[in-house]
């Protein structure tokens, strides 16, 4: 998807050789992408104009003076869902644009609900909670075709960055939060202990999957797609991943209960980039209204209200000839269409149509107007490391004690908002 909308830009760009862009391609999961980054850019030997940053790199990357802030006479588009702009700022300036996003939510299988006596409701309430969820869950438990291996809920409590966002969620549920705008640490061992509470309850073995622990994004999926749970806390692309492994009506989507927590990418010029000018517009081409339809159009959650209103304008049209599958017209997620769902052949994918992806398009952007930001410093991979050493620590235990998890944790978070 990005090298389609580089490779829009650049026939857009075709009469000047000094505006070609090419996309780079860093190997190895996000911590290493990260490390190697800094390293190229506190060294100074890298090309790079624009950097796609994960959004909890901004204060740290900022900080270092590695990426330069957004000029303060440019208007900013009010376009942008706030609460993902936000994710762009450090200490009261912008140092770059939102590109992708992404949100925590509730899938869940209408087929295995209805045969536990459970009727499912496509849209959520302001006032759905985890209680509503632990009463289906216990009325999962009770039914009698209900099999060893099954469970209510899955989630991703493996010990990696997945098991942060889960306890964040958590955390903020019961209004706990870590650090303020700043990164300075505010949380008391007694805002921990209720977190770490709110987290043992969701992790109760009488209701989520035995193998949560061990679980990321690709095995939590997959047990949800097994049968082996009925509800599946996950990011936006797996409502596009479900068409190749489920029938279109087993599965649906809802916003998470509680808090729900932000993911997803800015893009922001580095400080050395020769070519400021050119790089922030390349940012507006990429981060404007038709390559966010795109985005959303492609799986990914766009950053732009309009997107998921229909007063976008839609995606570069050579952008959506070169993303169609076999030469159809997919529409625009969440717009109306008269056209039938498709159908699957072997090894295809069916289409659940336009009621439902209007429905998920809905859902998406309530969650993403209503999500939280983790933690915002410029130490954020000591804080996460700690965070997840402890809580997985104290979710593997046999009699799990939250007061001594707090006790511990407590001074451990104190240091690395420090950056000790």
């Amino acid at each position: 998807m990005r090298q389609q909308l580089i490779e829009e830009w650049n026939r857009r760009h075709a009469s000047s050789k000094a505006e070609q862009a090419k996309l780079v391609e860093l190997p190895g999961d996000a911590d290493q992408q990260r490390s190697q980054l800094l390293g190229a850019l506190q060294s100074g030997s890298a090309g790079y104009d624009v950097v796609n940053l994960d959004i909890t790199w901004i204060p740290e990357f900022a900080e270092s003076g590695l990426i330069r802030p957004m000029p303060e006479d440019e208007t900013v588009d009010r376009d942008f869902i706030n609460r993902v702009l936000r994710t762009t700022v450090w200490k009261g300036r912008a140092y770059g644009r939102p590109f992708n996003t992404d949100v925590g939510l509730l899938y869940y299988r209408p087929d295995l609900l209805k045969a536990a006596g459970i009727q499912p409701s496509r849209q959520p309430t302001r006032n759905w909670d985890w209680g509503h969820l632990n009463a289906s869950i216990k009325t999962l438990a009770l039914s009698p075709g209900r099999s060893d291996d099954q469970a209510g809920w899955t989630t991703q409590l493996k010990l990696y960055e997945g098991l942060t966002a889960n306890t964040v969620e958590a955390f903020a549920s019961v209004g706990v939060q870590l650090a303020d705008e700043d990164g300075t640490y505010t949380a008391s061992e007694a805002d921990l202990k209720k977190g770490l509470d709110e987290l043992l309850e969701r992790a109760h073995h009488e209701r989520i999957l035995a193998s949560a622990v061990s679980s990321d994004e690709t095995s939590s999926l997959a047990d949800f797609a097994a049968g082996r749970v009925a509800f599946l806390r996950h990011w936006p692309y797996v409502y596009g991943a479900l068409r190749t492994l489920l029938p279109p009506d087993a599965y649906s989507v809802n916003r998470l209960p509680g808090s729900s927590v932000l993911g997803g990418q800015n893009l922001a010029v580095t400080t050395d980039s020769p070519r400021a000018g050119n790089a922030r517009d390349l940012i507006e081409f990429l981060t404007s209204q038709e390559s966010e339809q795109c985005l959303l159009d492609a799986g990914f959650a766009a950053t732009r209200a309009s997107a998921y209103n229909g007063k976008s304008r839609p995606c570069w049209p050579r952008v959506a000839a070169a993303l169609r599958p076999g030469g159809g017209t997919p529409p625009a997620t969440g717009a109306p269409s008269s056209a039938p769902p498709a159908q699957a052949g072997e090894g295809g994918a069916r289409d659940q149509g336009a009621e439902a992806r209007a429905a998920f398009t809905w859902t998406l952007s309530a969650a993403l107007k209503e999500a939280v930001q983790r933690p915002r410093t410029p130490y954020y991979g000591a804080f996460t490391q700690v965070l997840q050493s402890h809580v997985h620590e104290l979710l593997t235990a046999e009699s799990p004690d939250s007061d001594k998890a707090a006790a511990r944790l407590h001074p451990a978070l104190r240091d690395a908002f420090q950056g000790k």
